[in-house]
């Protein structure tokens, strides 16, 4: 038994009218007697006659010496908050033959038998594995969506710089949260674990050191995706209403939002919680009034992107209207636009915003929907982004089309070349009665298709004389495609009207399939 679980279900099944910040310092103090009474008692004890497993505290119950090959008992520390309820209760551990204690230990009659809290935390785990399962689906997603945006230089321009800033916010907050999962799983992991007495630390400095900077990490990252979901309401906004948009000067502003806003908190909330909360891996919020340093300005973002969210369905509904369309194709691209929005801009976060955990009773049902909307949609929507705003994307499509055709007719270029080669390699060595000529051989009906570009780079060859494949370049032009053009994206509703723009991106200015 971990005392970090210990803790973690002190503070969640306590009825007292004591904050949670008061009971567990509580809890804290009355282990640190315990502690000391058990050491007092090893020290008043007489050294033990032969061969014994050594006396110890585990960091949670004090195990006098025990005789090899025999099962040692003690009562149930008294420090448990539940106490009165397991006070006759037992913990037994397996002293070996060789004098050494085994691993684990057996603390079933010193646990509290709530099936509530059981099922409770049946519910926690299903949860973690449901959010597990997404932010790993969405750092795969999200880290191949980057690759290619990385990769075709004709992709890069102000919107597609925002996206990627806005995937690799994604890709540390995945990242981040897993790895502090695994640190909190190590230190129960190893405070369940057969460990001696080593002061007052829960766990070896390291670990617990490791697991406060992914903490911290983990803040930083979820602050600075919620001010890049900002960033792209900000500039989707400016495109809208700005008649001239200077995007490399607005460029760097926004990098100085992503990025920089959410150190200037971020830094203040370390501060706090190394003076007057440096517990464990400051995953609990002990006084809340320290966590609103980190939960306001993200709730300030979820209120700017709304109030730009609503601003641009205002305007999508009077340049829809203004168009005349059908009522149906009125209804449907709108509702396309605005679910497209919602992962882009965080919309689905401000349901939630205002259950906040001091007004909710903890275990109540209401806090168990709040948690899982807010996991499913967090872990998921980087996922989301990625399908809308790069798989999905057409011009995205049409570079990697484009792409695939250049090396596919490479390949071509190259089995026709080798055959051509081989064909007037054995005409000159007299094994061919007819003359090979340089003039392209008669095709049949079935090769009629063929690419027109593909016969005259073979035969401007001279049946192989002139190859050099470090000199031949392909270049391929293809029409454009449909929802390619000058508007090709942000939204294709928004563009109904010409106005002008910045021409660094002056195929997508707004986002695709909206």
């Amino acid at each position: 038994m971990s005392v970090c679980l210990l803790l973690v279900l002190f503070t969640l099944t306590t009825n007292t009218q004591v904050s949670s910040g008061k009971a567990l310092k509580l809890l804290q103090e009355q282990w640190r007697i315990y502690t000391n009474e058990c050491i007092q008692s090893f020290m008043s004890a007489a050294p033990a006659a032969g061969p014994v497993c050594n006396r110890t505290f585990d960091q949670y119950v004090c195990w006098p010496d025990g005789s090899p090959g025999t099962t040692v008992n003690v009562s149930c520390p008294w420090y448990l908050p539940w106490y009165r309820k397991v006070h006759q209760g037992l913990v037994y551990r397996v002293c070996g033959a060789d004098g050494r204690w085994a691993h684990g230990k057996n603390t079933s009659e010193c646990e509290q038998d709530d099936p509530g809290q059981k099922q409770y935390g049946q519910i926690l785990g299903r949860f973690r594995a449901m959010y597990t399962v997404g932010y790993s689906l969405s750092l795969a997603a999200l880290t191949l969506a980057l690759a290619i945006l990385i990769s075709f230089r004709k992709l890069h321009c102000m919107r597609n710089n925002i996206h990627m800033n806005l995937f690799g916010s994604f890709i540390l907050r995945a990242v981040s949260i897993l790895i502090k999962d695994a640190l909190l799983d190590q230190m129960n992991s190893a405070q369940s674990g057969p460990h001696h007495f080593q002061g007052q630390h829960w766990v070896s400095a390291q670990t617990v050191g490791s697991c406060r900077a992914a903490m911290v990490m983990m803040q930083y990252s979820v602050m600075a995706n919620n001010y890049w979901l900002l960033v792209e309401g900000l500039y989707l906004h400016s495109l809208l209403v700005t008649t001239v948009f200077s995007e490399r000067n607005y460029f760097y502003i926004y990098l100085c939002i992503g990025w920089g806003a959410p150190l200037i908190f971020v830094l203040p909330w370390m501060t706090v919680k190394y003076l007057y909360e440096n517990e464990e891996c400051w995953e609990r919020n002990i006084n809340m009034g320290y966590w609103w340093i980190i939960r306001s300005p993200i709730l300030f973002a979820y209120l700017i992107n709304f109030i730009i969210f609503i601003r641009i369905i205002k305007i999508l509904m009077s340049k829809l209207k203004a168009h005349q369309m059908r009522y149906t194709d009125y209804k449907f691209r709108l509702a396309k636009s605005t679910l497209t929005l919602i992962p882009l801009l965080g919309i689905h976060a401000i349901l939630f915003t205002f259950v906040i955990d001091e007004s909710v009773p903890k275990e109540s049902l209401l806090r168990l929907i709040r948690l899982f909307y807010d996991l499913l949609f967090s872990s998921f929507q980087g996922l989301l982004v990625a399908i809308l705003y790069c798989f999905v994307n057409k011009e995205v499509q049409s570079e990697m089309l484009k792409k695939w055709k250049r090396w596919k007719l490479g390949k071509d270029i190259e089995e026709e070349y080798r055959h051509t080669h081989s064909q007037t390699a054995h005409a000159k060595g007299g094994s061919m009665a007819p003359a090979m000529t340089h003039e392209c051989p008669e095709t049949p009906e079935l090769a009629a298709s063929a690419s027109t570009e593909s016969q005259r780079l073979v035969t401007g060859l001279q049946n192989g004389a002139s190859w050099n494949r470090g000199r031949v370049r392909l270049q391929l032009t293809s029409e454009p495609q449909d929802g390619a053009s000058n508007c090709s994206s942000l939204t294709e509703d928004i563009c109904l009207e010409e106005r002008p723009l910045s021409s660094e991106c002056s195929a997508a200015m707004t986002e695709t399939n909206v």
